[in-house]
């Protein structure tokens, strides 16, 4: 089959799925990227494009996102047609909707069949925007949130089937939306993602190696902003230290933002909690590792002892679904994305994301007893495995919607 992938940040959610379909072998596979440096790959040709156009800074606020998925979309499209002179017609394209790079495709192939991921529908109220009043909405934030759906409503006449990855991201959207859209995870490898309670993490600061014998928590976004409700997590810790004098705080991230407004600070919101708490927190047992390679990241989590995920309604990370399948004992905000897929109690304990003393005393009670708690670990793995695992249940889910749209002479085998 020729298959072409679309996405922006190469390989994004496709991670798995190229890559399974890769090793298959057999397959012309194409990956359209913006993302610089990424090496080639053995089964696969990875060609970067780069958008046609990009708004000003000081471009209308009501157009500007469309401007620049506009560009993009361009810019994928004009990639596309050299591909197409090249002889190269994809049996069906996979790609995000997001960023606006699906929308001319039809242009260069009309009879083609595109299955769009819908990540998330842009809310004015009832998602990210004015869930937090200590970051209340923008002047005429309805507006601007609803122009930046333009691209979601272009790419919803384009695209012939949808995928969303939960059902909070599929719900997001229109019911006008949802008979396109069907709700397919990504998947997790939860053959990879396991405990390992031999793990051992190097901390320089110690000068030595640390493990499930110690008392460590933990922290992982992206970056440290206040989607990932990193702000809360900073004011836990004056409580959580005092109360365990032996704990020590692991924290995983950078210090830009992904989700929401930058800080004003200087040193972004890092800095700006540090100032906050200020002498209220022991920082020699508070260890920020910035971002850390993919396997270093999974033995931070499999040497805690409680990890904590928070989010306000938003994308889920996967690092929460790659957590819950290394068994960690996680404290996570009681927010819908997260009632989706973590039950209060059985896999995980779930506080009030604006209560940072009730996410305090939860913490303080895992780190005093995790015996008390070793139940949610086992019982996350255990969801993961019945219902995200990729090579089990999101994976045929994939490659049939893919066999649903060509013809069958090019179906890809069912795994399995």
């Amino acid at each position: 089959m020729n298959i072409l992938f679309v996405h922006q940040n190469f390989p994004g959610q496709y991670r798995e799925l190229f890559q399974w379909l890769v090793a298959q072998g057999g397959h012309d596979i194409v990956f359209l990227t913006q993302r610089h440096g990424v090496a080639q790959i053995a089964g696969a040709r990875i060609i970067r494009y780069t958008p046609h156009h990009k708004p000003a800074d000081t471009a209308y606020a009501a157009t500007k996102y469309w401007e620049e998925c506009a560009g993009n979309g361009l810019g994928a499209a004009f990639a596309a047609q050299k591909l197409a002179a090249q002889g190269f017609r994809p049996d069906v394209i996979l790609g995000h909707v997001g960023w606006g790079e699906l929308t001319f495709l039809k242009q260069v192939w009309p009879d083609v069949p595109i299955l769009g991921l819908f990540e998330y529908y842009f809310l004015a109220k009832g998602g990210s925007v004015g869930f937090d009043p200590e970051f209340p909405p923008a002047p005429h934030v309805e507006f601007l949130m609803h122009a930046r759906n333009a691209v979601n409503f272009a790419n919803i006449q384009t695209v012939d089937l949808g995928q969303s990855p939960t059902w909070f991201q599929r719900d997001t959207y229109p019911e006008s939306f949802h008979a396109k859209i069907d709700v397919i995870h990504d998947g997790i490898r939860t053959d990879r993602l396991v405990p390992n309670h031999a793990t051992q993490v190097p901390l320089q600061r110690l000068g030595r190696m640390v493990t499930r014998e110690d008392e460590i928590f933990t922290y992982m976004a992206r970056n440290m902003e206040p989607t990932r409700g990193f702000h809360k997590f900073i004011r836990a810790l004056p409580k959580i230290l005092e109360a365990r004098p032996k704990a020590r705080a692991l924290i995983i991230g950078g210090n830009d933002v992904s989700y929401g407004k930058a800080s004003d600070a200087r040193g972004g919101y890092r800095a700006e909690m540090e100032r906050e708490v200020g002498h209220s927190v022991d920082w020699s047992r508070v260890h920020f590792l910035g971002k850390v390679p993919y396997a270093a990241y999974q033995q931070v989590i499999q040497i805690s002892r409680c990890h904590v995920y928070l989010t306000v309604p938003f994308v889920l990370s996967w690092s929460s679904m790659e957590a819950m399948s290394m068994g960690a004992t996680i404290v996570a905000s009681d927010t819908p994305p997260v009632r989706e897929v973590m039950t209060h109690g059985q896999t995980a304990m779930l506080v009030d994301f604006h209560d940072h003393d009730a996410l305090a005393r939860q913490v303080i009670d895992v780190l005093d007893a995790p015996g008390d708690f070793a139940h949610l670990g086992r019982n996350a793995r255990a969801h993961m495995i019945d219902r995200y695992d990729f090579s089990t249940r999101c994976l045929p889910d994939h490659i049939a919607r893919i066999n649903s749209l060509v013809p069958k002479a090019r179906a890809i085998p069912l795994p399995g």
